[in-house]
């Protein structure tokens, strides 16, 4: 279980209508500790605090909202 780690993501949510279009998606995820996307930064970084969520699960979930997801977890 990976409860309370944190993952790092680059993405394509670049703006407040992309997250708030993103959003329902991450809240309703299980697992999801908080998330934010910084947009200011160039490569979009979402940060997602796990309380038990999977990586893959993370980038599954973003996908589906539409937004390409790379990690930056190694």
């Amino acid at each position: 279980m990976d409860d309370n780690k944190i993952y790092k993501f680059r993405t394509n949510i670049n703006c407040g209508g992309c997250v708030a279009t993103v959003k329902p998606h991450l809240d309703k995820a299980k697992g999801i500790g908080e998330w934010n996307v910084d947009t200011t930064n160039k490569e979009k970084i979402l940060t997602v605090k796990s309380g038990g969520i999977s990586e893959k699960q993370i980038m599954d979930t973003v996908q589906k909202a539409g937004y390409k997801i790379e990690s930056l977890n190694n």
